[in-house]
């Protein structure tokens, strides 16, 4: 015998209801024994309790309620059954049903009061329909079927709203009565009754709970409750885009996940199964053929440690501190007591060896009477000093990780908070029983999603992470980082296990945003047609808002304003990778906050495209620093432009010819004078020179101008060029000079302890920066490893291309680095 249950979702439309006839037939025709309980049509229930809130409260449109509830049914009737006798029979049955309802509807008008009792008989009209409607459907069909009202098999108290089962008498009635009814039984499920005929109800879950009764009391081989969802998953889909299906599971699992919230199961509904060891089954009314999960006292075999993650949504933490409390038998006992007499359910407790403190969650409903109670109880130790007043924390979630073979495996909590962690969650506290089934920890309610969807890869998905990106500028260096992502998201998914979703852009003009991820086939469309002007404070505004594990923010810009929100995002515990030198170049101090804030929060601020695009400079001389060797010198020609122009300045062309060809290639700036005046270089300098420990500023950095007098004064570019066309004699000594001596002229940033500048300097070929060529940039470090010989680090320093690629390789590192 198997007992199946559907749910209100599988029968909320006629199409569903023969969907689930198609079902029952299969297994009618292979040959299974079976019972079925089934809910009433989705919403059914919710419309019961506002026509009667409606009648109670002396509103006649209670009865514009009630009329859709009947005609809802009736049209039912219609399309799940072909004209004819049984049609007639099943709609007449159910206009007397629903005559008694609208007179029980009257009789709350009347006197103004729907009481507990009331509730539960005006509540059970959705049941009896549905499953008397389903019953008539499936004689129709061929299945030799009965509707059976559970009122007359199962048995409780007079605890309306939520009785107690009286299981020895429900079950003696269950098994006589199905030994003298062979037909397959259509029961009505969340309905049962007291002493004296009296209707009551089984709580939230209740059909469940009569499918599982059922099955005890028939000693059934299983139960399958048919729901909307593929079994138990892994989280809750709506917050975990990933969460799957979880094959088996067992009893305690099962149990410690409907505690936390997973709403396929509802715990007292495992209880009658678990004490006869009957499996349970957890199917898909929509996807029949799908395995679904079973639940039973088999524990699986699999290395699998953490089965599912869960979480409650909104808790207040409650905590009672002080001397008074350490060493002193009885504490928690008075504790506990003085919540159970005011009926204030606990749902995690906590408290440290040291005996200072518990803590414990309660609903925020019941916090304040929580905390009345317990400042009651311990008024005298709190009046002498030796208790603190009750701290009442609200705005709190408490997520849990279960599984059974979590107490096989050691490293499972460090998983956890490391995932926490690096996501800038804060655990507000723990809690983990000695049977290690769960560990639970209070966090921020807003931080919820995020701890989830972090917590679900570190445990499901450890070889597979998403990175979740937020891009401020997609001009030249932006749109080619984003190319670049799109071509290589395939690669780093399949080998990489990481899946870079692009969720906020913002240009100059308008902003988009995504959770899911923004398309990266048609990005400038979508950018063209949002209706989002762009606000830096309301992106980032944004940003902190959603809240995603695993963000980071992209700024392709040189703007000083967007620089200046670096410190509420590093601290908001988003990882920051940029090309934007402004952040890294403006005060020692500043510079210096940022790094700490970073390091605080446990968050990467990675900015290597700031000094050589694409070249590994700043993470090789932090490797030097890190493995211990001594930074001496530092050279570097640290401009592509002024790499070009100087490369190509062999006296065959004049100067201000190359720098034209320079500026029309876009090597330069449009007004050249930026990268001729050293100030760009200077700023590269400076930052290596911080990274190597030295704290300077700006003005320490000596700029040695070679450019003619009235150059850097010229009111226009085209003044400017004018002025170097005029000295042209100038540059041709500058570079007669130097050939010939048999030297070239290269712009030469240099660091030497705490000196540094940047000039043209006449090298030689025994120099490194003698044969550079095209735009290439070239550092080279002097060591007290690499003395004799210097570390040369060379190649393009400039271009979209090597840049976006400079960024996009940060990206990885942070994702590598936050999984």
């Amino acid at each position: 015998m198997k007992v199946l249950k559907f749910g209100g979702s599988s029968v909320a439309r006629p199409e569903r209801i023969l969907g689930i006839i198609d079902i029952l037939k299969d297994y009618y025709a292979s040959g299974d024994h079976f019972t079925v309980v089934f809910s009433a049509f989705g919403g059914v229930t919710d419309s019961l309790i506002e026509m009667s809130q409606l009648a109670a409260a002396g509103d006649d449109r209670y009865g514009a309620s009630f009329s859709a509830f009947a005609k809802r049914h009736q049209q039912a009737i219609v399309e799940l059954l072909p004209e004819g006798p049984l049609r007639t029979e099943t709609a007449t049955q159910m206009r007397k049903s629903h005559e008694v309802l609208k007179n029980l509807l009257y009789g709350i008008f009347l006197v103004r009061e729907a009481s507990t009792r009331t509730m539960d008989y005006v509540l059970s009209f959705g049941e009896r329909s549905s499953a008397y409607i389903i019953a008539q459907t499936l004689v129709q069909s061929g299945i030799p079927a009965e509707f059976l009202d559970a009122r007359k098999i199962i048995k409780t108290d007079k605890k309306f709203g939520s009785a107690t089962v009286n299981f020895e008498k429900s079950y003696v009635k269950i098994r006589e009565y199905y030994a003298e009814h062979p037909k397959v039984q259509v029961v009505t499920g969340f309905i049962a009754s007291a002493k004296g005929g009296l209707t009551t109800t089984l709580g939230r879950g209740g059909s469940d709970y009569t499918a599982s009764l059922l099955a005890a009391g028939l000693r059934a081989d299983a139960i399958e409750i048919w729901t909307d969802v593929s079994g138990v998953l892994t989280a809750d889909p709506r917050r975990v885009k990933k969460a799957f299906t979880i094959p088996k599971l067992t009893y305690a699992e099962a149990m410690e996940m409907s505690h936390f919230g997973a709403k396929v199961i509802y715990p007292p509904t495992l209880m009658p199964a678990l004490h006869q060891r009957i499996p349970l089954y957890i199917k898909n009314t929509f996807e029949p053929d799908f395995p679904g999960t079973k639940v039973s006292e088999e524990s699986s075999l699999d290395d699998v440690a953490v089965r599912g993650i869960s979480s409650i949504n909104n808790v207040a933490l409650l905590t009672i501190s002080g001397s008074g409390l350490f060493g002193v038998p009885g504490i928690s006992a008075r504790l506990f007591g003085a919540l159970a007499a005011e009926q204030i359910n606990i749902i995690l407790i906590t408290q440290g060896s040291s005996e200072h403190a518990i803590s414990f969650a309660v609903k925020p409903s019941d916090a304040d009477a929580a905390r009345m109670a317990v400042e009651e109880a311990f008024a005298y130790e709190i009046e002498r000093g030796v208790v603190n007043a009750i701290k009442v924390e609200r705005d709190l979630s408490v997520v849990a990780i279960i599984g059974e073979n979590m107490r096989y495996q050691p490293g499972i909590s460090g998983r956890l908070f490391q995932a926490l962690g690096k996501n800038g969650i804060n655990a507000v506290a723990i809690a983990q029983g000695s049977s290690e089934l769960n560990v639970s920890v209070v966090i921020s309610r807003e931080d919820e999603n995020k701890a989830l969807n972090a917590l679900h890869e570190a445990f499901f998905l450890s070889d597979y992470k998403t990175l979740h990106l937020f891009i401020v500028g997609v001009g030249l260096i932006g749109g080619t980082l984003l190319k670049q992502i799109k071509d290589q998201n395939d690669y780093l998914r399949a080998k990489r296990g990481m899946e870079v979703k692009v969720v906020g852009l913002a240009n100059s003009k308008k902003m988009l945003f995504d959770p899911e991820g923004i398309d990266l086939d048609n990005w400038k469309d979508q950018l063209m047609a949002s209706d989002i002007a762009v606000d830096l404070p309301v992106f980032v505004g944004r940003m902190r808002d959603l809240n995603l594990s695993n963000s980071i923010f992209v700024d392709n810009t040189a703007d000083d304003k967007i620089a200046s929100y670096y410190e509420g995002i590093l601290d908001e515990s988003i990882s920051i990778s940029t090309p934007n030198k402004i952040a890294t170049s403006s005060s020692y101090l500043q510079y210096q906050r940022l790094q700490n804030i970073a390091t605080k929060r446990g968050v990467q601020f990675h900015y290597e495209t700031n000094v050589g695009a694409g070249l590994p400079v700043i993470s090789t001389l932090r490797d030097l620093r890190d493995s211990g060797d001594e930074i001496r010198k530092i050279e570097g020609v640290l401009s592509g432009s002024l790499s070009f122009i100087f490369n190509n300045f062999d006296g065959s062309r004049s100067f201000h010819d190359i720098v034209q060809e320079a500026r029309e290639k876009g090597f330069t700036e449009p007004d050249p004078r930026i990268d001729l005046s050293g100030k760009d270089v200077g700023r590269k300098i400076l930052i290596l020179a911080r990274e190597t420990g030295v704290a300077l500023e700006t003005e320490n950095i000596e700029l040695r101008s070679f450019l003619p007098e009235g150059a850097m004064e010229a009111e226009s570019v085209d003044d400017f060029f004018r002025v170097l066309d005029d000295n042209g004699k100038y540059f041709t000594d500058l570079h007669a000079q130097a050939a010939k001596e048999g030297k070239v002229l290269r712009m030469i940033a240099s660091l030497e302890g705490d000196q540094a500048a940047v000039g043209i300097q006449a090298v030689g070929a025994d120099s490194p920066f003698y044969g550079l060529s095209g735009s290439d940039n070239m550092i080279v470090f002097t060591t007290d490893r690499y003395s004799e010989r210097p570390l040369v680090v060379r190649g393009p320093g400039a271009g979209a291309e090597v840049t976006a690629a400079g960024v996009f390789a940060e990206i990885i590192k942070i994702g590598n680095y936050l999984g």
